[in-house]
């Protein structure tokens, strides 16, 4: 059995060719899809962030207005970039929604993808400490994050409030107990999967990662698996940890499928370079009758090894069109690969 969700970037461009074409259109159809996908008994409603770009960017008034629309599905992102984020209001924003949510929420955090702008976050006020790099800024605020939904107390109550103070010091409310075990860590290297594991976060892995020893790229995921879940066994933790891959999949059931998506393309990792200096691997798509797509995907030893599966969807074909997608695999692939 697997958990299946689906995960938008939320694209929109004011081309006549776009169902989606301004940022309302791109929230208020993340709402709706994310209402289609619950009814059709999918698992997740995952959104991308991106600053500086026509696709979502502030993710907890969405996640907070999809709780307050549905009542079993998970809602989360995938990831949220840590470099622009100050910690404790994100504590703030992330316990509320959970709350709203019921308990609901799956966060993904990390340091982030290549960017639209030039250090982006400095826009945002923030600076790395001395000898620190974004990355590190990155971690050490997500280091606050986890720290902070601890719930333990860590500020000086002042001695004259204006409201009365519970004993203590005092923690950020409101305080959504169980949420720190639902923060998840989007690796793109074994070694990051592996500080994720010790620091008691999930892991979230996508369909890009460094390209590590030339494998093809479901091989060299499934091996950064099975490094998180090697150090979260040697770093005592308790519970079991969650493990996601992210994979664009497409059933071909009808024309309009065919079309779309039936020619043939990107049916093969893709190597280059997202910076300077590190060589990346871009994992395949995979779009063929379900039959076929049922044994391409039973080859995809990362896939077979977690425990949840996010389709990336084409927000700009609307969203009749991406609950379709859904339920085309929810209906003709899981079953055949024991998924459901």
């Amino acid at each position: 059995m697997k958990n299946i969700g689906f995960l938008s970037f939320g694209h929109w461009t004011p081309s006549p060719h776009s169902r989606t074409r301004t940022g309302a259109d791109a929230l208020h159809q993340a709402i709706d899809l994310a209402v289609a996908a619950e009814e059709l008994g999918a698992d997740g409603a995952y959104f991308r962030v991106h600053h500086f770009a026509r696709q979502h960017s502030s993710p907890f008034p969405l996640l907070a207005a999809i709780a307050a629309r549905t009542s079993r599905i998970e809602i989360g992102t995938g990831v949220i970039d840590m470099r622009y984020e100050n910690p404790l209001y994100m504590a703030e924003e992330a316990g509320a929604t959970d709350l709203i949510s019921d308990g609901r929420l799956q966060l993904g955090i990390s340091r982030g993808s290549p960017e639209q702008v030039v250090d982006g976050w400095r826009y945002f006020g923030y600076e790395p400490a001395e000898g620190e790099s974004d990355a590190d800024m990155a971690r050490t605020r997500a280091e606050v994050f986890l720290q902070v939904l601890t719930g333990a107390g860590f500020a000086e109550p002042s001695p004259r409030p204006m409201f009365p103070n519970p004993p203590g010091l005092l923690r950020v409310e409101p305080h959504s107990e169980g949420l720190s075990e639902r923060i998840w860590w989007g690796a793109g290297s074994d070694a990051t999967a592996r500080w994720a594991a010790v620091k008691g976060m999930n892991l979230m892995s996508s369909t890009l990662k460094d390209d590590e020893t030339g494998e093809p790229f479901h091989v060299q995921q499934r091996k950064q698996i099975e490094a998180f879940r090697q150090a979260w066994a040697e770093a005592g933790h308790q519970r079991e940890p969650r493990v996601s891959v992210s994979r664009s999949i497409f059933a071909l059931v009808n024309d309009e499928d065919r079309a779309y998506f039936g020619r043939g393309e990107q049916e093969h990792d893709q190597i280059g370079m997202i910076d300077e200096t590190t060589r990346a691997i871009f994992g395949r798509s995979y779009a063929a009758e379900p039959d076929a797509l049922v044994e391409e995907l039973r080859k995809d030893e990362a896939v077979a090894a977690a425990d949840t599966l996010l389709l990336t969807v084409p927000n700009q074909l609307g969203v009749d069109y991406n609950a379709h997608v859904i339920e085309a695999i929810l209906t003709h692939v899981a079953p055949e690969l024991g998924w459901r």
